[in-house]
């Protein structure tokens, strides 16, 4: 069984503050050292299901926040910057399973522990068939493409319930309860690690979901930028266009789930530009 781990950061338990999981920062260490627990554990969880193949997608800003040498399970890394498919590289037809590690709530999140959609300093919102939406569900339109079901999403309890939107839903676990975007109590680590390691056995046994994330023939994208010339930007791209009487926001639709999901990441890209 060959599982593919997408990991991010600020779902992590004890994790709150971005001064935690960026590259330099006072806590960053502390962070790693969380971040990396929690992968061990989901590969073992994994493995104890009979799972024996596992690539690992480090999906976090500077995208080498893991250890190389330290993760379990014998696993392919996938790291560094500048990915075609982003949180989503390394993902193809072949995997039987993915997992979200340490994801977090949309930007626009009701008490989301660093809630933040990509980018949060360009992107204000993002709806997926008029529907608000995270990274999660952004993500999983690489996984409708591949026809990969997802497993598995860690993370706070609303990332957990956004998950839930996803068609088939996937097994959560949460590992801590988000006070505001930058407060949450946490489970001890040693609890977390215990309770993604029995989910992700959970996941690719009795919960393991039936199908890939199912979305419309007709899938419509649409992005909020904080200004309008962010989105004057993103237009650029073929096919994205600004909505009417929203200078604001863009929209993209199609059939290719692959296809809207590298439109949106190019559009990340291009309004980045404006604000580094």
């Amino acid at each position: 069984m060959k599982v593919y781990i997408s990991t991010d950061f600020e779902g992590v338990a004890g994790i709150v503050d971005w001064d935690q999981i960026m590259v330099g920062s006072h806590d960053y260490e502390l962070g790693r050292r969380l971040l990396l627990g929690e992968l061990n554990a989901a590969i073992d969880g994994a493995l104890a299901a009979g799972a024996d193949t596992f690539v690992v997608n480090d999906s976090h800003s500077s995208m080498r926040n893991l250890p190389p040498d330290l993760i379990h399970g014998d696993a392919t890394l996938i790291s560094g910057k500048h990915k075609p498919l982003y949180m989503m590289e390394g993902l193809d037809g072949s995997f039987d399973a993915i997992f979200f590690l340490g994801y977090h709530g949309s930007i626009g999140a009701s008490a989301a522990v660093l809630s933040h959609s990509y980018n949060p300093r360009a992107i204000w919102e993002a709806r997926i068939n008029g529907e608000v939406v995270g990274e999660t569900a952004l993500n999983a339109l690489v996984a409708a493409h591949y026809k990969t079901p997802i497993a598995l999403v860690t993370g706070d309890q609303v990332t957990a319930a956004e998950a839930q939107h996803l068609d088939p839903a996937p097994h959560t676990v949460e590992v801590k309860r988000s006070i505001s975007r930058f407060a949450a109590e946490s489970l001890h680590p040693t609890v977390a690690c215990g309770r993604i390691y029995e989910g992700a056995r959970l996941a690719l046994t009795e919960r393991k979901p039936a199908n890939a994330p199912i979305f419309p023939p007709q899938t419509r994208v649409e992005l909020t930028f904080l200004t309008a010339d962010m989105a004057e930007m993103a237009a650029w791209l073929r096919g994205v266009e600004v909505v009417e009487q929203q200078p604001r926001t863009v929209a993209f639709s199609g059939d290719n789930t692959l296809d809207l999901f590298r439109a949106f990441v190019t559009v990340v890209m291009l309004t980045r530009a404006l604000v580094e």
